[in-house]
């Protein structure tokens, strides 16, 4: 079980910060990127549970993905295919892949077909959604650059990419199942 009793160590004051197994690492390294912007995700995440505190099914969906977060966090904190000292290392699994999966295909089939691309915008669940799925998109951006450096799990990858897909069908869903979207019109912003 994790214990925080002292919150300022002041470790980082040089710029350096520790992974899960002690290695020391500069803040701008690019697992520390993918950690962050994994972390940036999961806050906006935090964000859009404020609008959906009222909806059961997309709240439990949301608070799920949270904790997949940190599962996937901790996985990027443990470099390498090692065990930890004391036990087994916490990876993302293929199961956490399939259920956003699954929640997909529930999720989508509940929406009409898309004629033109959605505009990041409507409800503001919708809009917070959106928001999400883009900090999602920069932490598996992040994820792949460090997988073309270093051995990663590539479940990660696999979950970063299905989550940004998770996000998008659910903005549509927070939109009246689609009913809400506001979808692009190419050339409307022109000036025509």
């Amino acid at each position: 079980m994790v214990r925080l009793d002292v919150i300022t160590t002041r470790g980082g004051d040089r710029g350096e910060t520790s992974l899960g197994d002690g290695t020391r690492l500069p803040k701008d390294a690019p697992r520390i990127e993918a950690i962050g912007a994994v972390d940036e995700a999961n806050a906006a995440l935090g964000l859009l549970r404020l609008q959906t505190a009222g909806l059961a099914e997309a709240d439990a969906m949301l608070a799920r993905i949270q904790n997949d977060l940190f599962d996937l966090g901790a996985d990027l904190c443990m470099p390498g295919d090692g065990e930890r000292e004391g036990g087994e290392r916490l990876r993302v699994t293929a199961a956490q892949c399939l259920r956003l999966e699954q929640e997909i295909a529930a999720l989508n089939a509940r929406l009409p077909p898309l004629r033109s691309f959605v505009l990041p915008s409507g409800s503001p669940a919708a809009a917070a959604a959106h928001l999400a799925r883009t900090l999602a998109r920069r932490a598996e951006r992040r994820a792949v650059t460090l997988a073309a450096a270093e051995a990663l799990n590539p479940e990660v990858v696999r979950y970063l990419n299905r989550l940004s897909d998770h996000l998008f069908v659910l903005s549509r869903h927070l939109n009246g199942d689609g009913a809400g979207d506001v979808l692009w019109v190419p050339g409307g912003g022109a000036g025509r």
